[in-house]
């Protein structure tokens, strides 16, 4: 068990109190930021780079890969190359007579 800085059971209140001044003493805005963004901005970046996921989910914690997959694995780069791809099919579709 953890404690707070008074002493107290460290609980969630206790965390992203501690993780908001943090936050603001880094000069980011606490609104912006929770704990969980650091987990999703360590997975992302990984899961680019071809880390498998079995990989990711042991660095994270994680005995499976279904939370890491489902929910921390918030990719920009394979939605859009996917989006890209769809619109080449689209348009060489359309210049086929």
């Amino acid at each position: 068990m953890f404690a707070s800085q008074t002493g107290t059971e460290l609980d969630a209140a206790n965390v992203r109190r501690a993780f908001r001044r943090i936050v603001k003493a880094a000069g980011l805005d606490p609104k912006d930021w929770t704990p969980c963004e650091l987990r999703h901005s360590f997975v992302s970046p990984l899961s680019d780079y071809g880390v498998p996921p079995e990989r990711i989910a042991r660095l994270c914690g994680r005995s499976g890969t279904g939370v890491t997959e489902l929910v921390n694995r918030h990719q920009i780069r394979p939605v859009i190359d996917d989006g890209a791809t769809v619109m080449d099919q689209v348009f060489l579709a359309e210049r086929e007579p």
